[in-house]
């Protein structure tokens, strides 16, 4: 069977974990592939809600098989608190598995991010601190520690050395810190061995087995589509690759496999830290989509810029990414406006672009071209078919397939599980394209 791709389209946030678990009895592995705790998914199933970080939604799913693949970089302390947390509210983690190949956060990469960041003041990127810039830096000048050298102290050690020889001197003569103890590191992450030892495997090779077994596997991105550090609004990016060509690199399994790329896109746009929003509102209807749609960071909690629909940021992402559909999530959200407005193209000095600026300062300076679309009053979260929504929610949902070349395959008219309306697109045929 193939694989599936589930990709955030806009700046992240935008509801990749409901649509996860809506797939969760339909297929058999869920993969996250990339990003580490910087990043998160709630997932709202009847009255109890679920915060993951770490750990793919599919954990939420009894009969799936979680995977963290070689992509995903890991603080082991945060993963195995999200593991507890899970166990003490009865969901069973012990199907998880993690890539032996998964790099590791430590506590220098953390330092080094806070205090990078502070360093650079108002030309500060907007990062979480969590370490995860830091850890995939060291991954890519080959220094980085994985989760396989855990259980060789000998290699581990001489890694931490290697890694810190460098640290200390930048901890202590640029930022003024003190040095960090080898020692004090290589005990901490030696007792993590055992207790992540029955979660370790070669993840690509099982989940090639998986394939050949006719088994379905998602691969689940973080963040979004413009967070993607190639492809996204470089330098107010993430340190990986979120777009679906990253879903083959961090899950270990060939381009082949991959028949639909699935983006997830809300009938807004949100996003967190610095970098430019061409719809962001800083006004009363910027703080009333907040306030309705929670637009708080699973992770950290800070408040999320909020903005109109942005349809060449949706063109984009199909663009990038191979977009098969859409699953729209948050149009319960947008009840209640007397016009929507529809950002179709941006101004650039007098000048329009249809699609992205290749240039980050043309981009900095686009205005939005909005189109204006009637708003409805009805309440639309026990909606499950197209047709039950009123009229004026099916023309905008009709609007935004137009403009942003692809189907809009599932919508979401609320935070629960079965607040969804899905179409037979979405789940007759998970590998249809």
């Amino acid at each position: 069977m193939p694989a599936i791709v589930l990709v955030g389209a806009q700046w992240g946030d935008e509801g990749k974990g409901k649509a996860t678990d809506l797939l969760g009895d339909t297929v058999d592995y869920v993969v996250r592939y990339q990003g580490g705790n910087n990043a998160g998914h709630t997932v709202v199933i009847g009255s109890e809600k679920y915060a993951l970080h770490l750990l793919p939604s599919g954990i939420l799913s009894p009969n799936v098989v979680p995977v963290i693949g070689n992509g995903v970089v890991i603080d082991p302390a945060v993963l195995l608190e999200e593991i507890r947390a899970l166990d003490s509210r009865g969901i069973n983690t012990s199907k998880l598995v993690i890539s032996t190949n998964a790099h590791l956060i430590t506590p220098y990469h953390r330092t080094i991010d806070k205090v990078s960041e502070r360093f650079l003041g108002k030309a500060k990127i907007g990062t979480t601190g969590r370490g995860i810039g830091p850890a995939y830096a060291d991954k890519i000048s080959r220094i980085g520690i994985r989760v396989q050298d855990l259980f060789d102290r000998s290699i581990l050690e001489q890694k931490l050395e290697g890694a810190l020889h460098d640290k200390n001197q930048v901890l202590t003569k640029v930022f003024n810190r003190k040095n960090m103890a080898v020692a004090e590191i290589l005990e901490e992450y030696l007792a993590y061995a055992e207790i992540l030892r029955p979660y370790i495997a070669d993840t690509s090779l099982l989940l090639d087995k998986a394939l050949k077994a006719g088994k379905t596997v998602l691969l689940e991105g973080s963040q979004g589509t413009l967070l993607d550090v190639d492809h996204g609004t470089y330098p107010f990016v993430t340190s990986s690759n979120p777009t679906a060509g990253g879903a083959c690199t961090g899950s270990g399994i060939g381009p082949k496999a991959i028949t639909r790329v699935i983006g997830i896109v809300k009938a807004y746009t949100t996003r967190v830290g610095s970098g430019p929003f061409p719809t962001e509102l800083l006004d009363e209807d910027g703080d009333k989509l907040r306030t309705i749609g929670h637009e708080y960071g699973t992770t950290t909690g800070r408040n999320r810029r909020c903005g109109w629909y942005d349809a060449p940021i949706a063109r984009y992402a199909v663009r990038i990414n191979g977009l098969t559909d859409f699953f729209l999530t948050k149009l319960d959200v947008l009840t209640g406006w007397e016009k929507i407005p529809v950002c179709v193209a941006y101004d650039v000095d007098g000048t329009r672009h249809d699609e992205l600026p290749a240039s980050q300062t043309d981009f900095h300076h686009a205005k939005p071209i909005y189109e204006y679309l009637p708003g409805w009053k009805e309440d639309i979260s026990k909606a499950r078919t197209i047709t039950d929504l009123p009229k004026n929610a099916q023309d905008y949902v009709k609007y935004l397939e137009e403009i942003s070349g692809a189907p809009m395959s599932a919508i979401g008219v609320g935070p629960g599980r079965d607040e969804t309306i899905v179409t037979n697109f979405f789940k007759k045929d998970l590998t249809a394209v």
